[in-house]
């Protein structure tokens, strides 16, 4: 491992992407620390810790939306409109024809998630605030209309800054800019929840700390084991004569990840499990009494803890089986083996393999369904098991950290091996 680093550091060009990545999460976490003017910072924090659906929110922003900073929003809105975009392509032929045009359509198909995400995060800023408003906590004192689009712009500026530095670091190859933001958010935050136990630790507490600890580390396990599994479908490509060569007549296999959608499915889920308690706070204080009893019984019901682990349990398990199926095509591939005279020993090629390939997914992705459902309701899990409130095992954090180590230490790897290939 120590060799690894040297070789590393001693790469000056590799050294100078590494510094330049941890320099633009820095500027990042300086950006999380600075408040929006009128806000009772205090009264919001404690607001989110009692609100498990609005902590979520915070996850996805990266850690900056509890301090209601000017990138309280995070990466989120982008995130939305790069989910829209892939259910648009389903449904519209023309952007799927962009996305299979190469880089070219997949740099026009991002601007236009860009462009997306700006009156996505306009939006998000003003149910925000007209949340914390009618939330009875006095968050959010009384402004003028001046006051609150100053506001909303403040907060969309923020956002368009941190997609550009998310872009500035995927140009250095070292990871995904907007997971690696995000992932600095959930870091960040684990020094705060360390202080907040030990603040208040007694040794009545010692067992559900033990308990704590063997939890996570099995955890990490389990998403490092999962998110590297993989079914391998052995293909064969037949021999064929052109001119006086010889190809195929070579033996491979095509991988089938058991977590095809990563996290994917955890973000829709949290989008439609938030949507629902977000509107009925709308109409909580509503003139006309039965919409207010309405909003009112919404709001219990997504805050009782049961209840909301059920729902986001199984919402997760029906996006897994809902994404694969967008990003999965086993008719696709089953063509273009047949095309480039590949094909699976024992099974017809055209339909039928296609049909094999769907059958081996659709089983290999219960079990990564029942586990990304596992992984989400874990904190709820871990709550009511070691009674410990301040610090949880987030099975979602976990999965987006441990997801994104996994994808920078490989592509540093993969730089490592290019430079030792080409004699650097």
């Amino acid at each position: 491992m120590w060799e690894k680093f040297r070789q590393i550091w001693v790469v000056k060009e590799l050294r100078n992407k590494i510094l330049f990545v941890l320099a633009m999460l820095l500027i990042f976490r300086i950006a999380a620390h600075i408040p929006i003017p009128g806000i009772d910072v205090g009264n919001l924090k404690s607001f989110f810790q009692e609100n498990q659906l609005l902590g979520l929110l915070n996850l996805f922003s990266g850690g900056g939306m509890e301090n209601f900073s000017v990138v309280m929003l995070g990466v989120a809105p982008y995130i939305t409109a790069s989910i829209i975009f892939q259910l648009l392509t389903m449904v519209i032929p023309r952007l799927e024809e962009l996305q299979k045009e190469g880089e070219a359509g997949r740099a026009k198909l991002n601007q236009y998630q860009r462009v997306l995400s700006i009156p996505l995060a306009a939006l998000q800023a003003y149910s925000m605030i007209t949340i914390l408003r009618q939330s009875g906590r006095g968050i959010v004192g009384a402004m003028s209309m001046m006051q609150l689009s100053t506001t909303i712009i403040t907060i969309t500026a923020g956002t368009i800054f941190l997609m550009w530095i998310g872009e500035l670091i995927n140009e250095k190859k070292i990871g995904n800019g907007i997971s690696l933001i995000i992932f600095a958010g959930i870091v960040a935050n684990v020094p705060t929840q360390i202080q907040r136990t030990l603040a208040t630790f007694d040794m009545t507490q010692l067992g559900g700390l033990i308990a704590f600890g063997v939890v996570g580390v099995l955890t990490v396990a389990a998403i490092v084991v999962i998110t590297e599994g993989q079914r391998n479908i052995p293909v064969s490509y037949a021999k064929r004569i052109r001119g006086m060569r010889m190809y195929g007549g070579v033996n491979t296999h095509l991988p089938l990840k058991v977590n095809q959608a990563g996290v994917i499915p955890i973000i829709f889920a949290v989008s439609i499990v938030l949507v629902p308690p977000m509107i009925a706070q709308f109409f909580v204080n509503s003139s006309v009494g039965w919409l207010a009893s309405a909003a009112a019984w919404t709001v219990a019901t997504f805050q009782n803890q049961f209840i909301y682990a059920v729902m986001y349990f199984v919402l997760v398990v029906v996006f897994t089986y809902f994404y694969t199926a967008v990003v999965f095509h086993p008719t696709q591939i089953a063509e273009n083996l047949q095309k480039q005279g590949g094909f699976i020993p024992g099974i017809r090629p055209g339909k039928p393999t296609s049909d094999f390939l769907g059958y081996v997914s659709n089983r290999i992705i219960l079990g990564g369904a029942l586990f990304l459902g596992i992984i989400a309701i874990l904190p709820n899990v871990i709550q009511s098991a070691t009674k410990i409130s301040t610090l949880v095992v987030g099975g979602t954090s976990l999965l987006i950290v441990v997801s994104v180590v996994i994808e920078v230490v490989k592509q540093i790897e993969s730089q490592l091996v290019m430079r030792n290939y080409e004699g650097f």
